[in-house]
């Protein structure tokens, strides 16, 4: 059975790395899939999120303090516990004839980190913003989506890590709703 859902994950992998393949997609998503690495957009988040956070109210402070505090523990229950736990070797590592569009990587594959932050991050912004909710799904979406069509993850790596990302969220998001609700409470006493 394991070795079926594999040959089914490696054929979608084969999907997005060769079948779909054309000069657009090859260009954009491996400058999506590494925005994180081009200085002018960490510059351009640092400025907005404290610009956000100065002007901002209450609810836009609150949410970028979670949005911190999510995208660290998203990204640390990813890459130091569950990646040690599965070891598993990325497409670029495992499989021949690979499309490498940007670097293999030097971690393992399972989750993607990307999927998990990206996902954690669109949870906890639509939870205080939720007009902006088809953007950033989409948005984390499309980072998903690049991540096998580069050659560096399987499609269940970024399925599994929109769910773990997802419920990362879920759990910070609500945890801060129950101390928050408390504290308002003990407060009003």
């Amino acid at each position: 059975m394991i070795e079926f859902l594999y040959s089914i994950d490696v054929t979608i992998f084969f999907f997005f790395n060769h079948t779909i393949a054309n000069p657009v997609l090859d260009v954009v998503f491996p400058f999506l899939t590494d925005l994180n690495k081009q200085l002018f957009v960490v510059w351009g988040i640092i400025i907005f999120i404290l610009y956000l956070f100065i002007k901002g109210n209450a609810n836009t402070r609150a949410m970028i303090v979670l949005l911190i505090i999510t995208i660290i523990a998203a990204d640390q229950l990813s890459s130091s516990l569950i990646k040690q736990f599965f070891e598993r070797l990325r497409p670029c590592r495992a499989l021949e004839g690979v499309r490498m569009l940007v670097p293999c990587g030097s971690g393992y594959s399972f989750p993607s980190s990307h999927a998990v932050n990206n996902f954690a991050g669109a949870v906890i912004i639509t939870r205080f913003f939720q007009k902006q909710k088809i953007f950033w799904f989409s948005f984390a979406s499309l980072i998903a989506v690049s991540r096998p069509y580069v050659g560096v993850h399987y499609p269940s790596d970024i399925i599994a890590g929109a769910i773990i990302g997802s419920i990362t969220a879920l759990c910070i998001f609500h945890l801060w709703k129950f101390i928050n609700l408390s504290h308002r409470k003990l407060l009003s006493k």
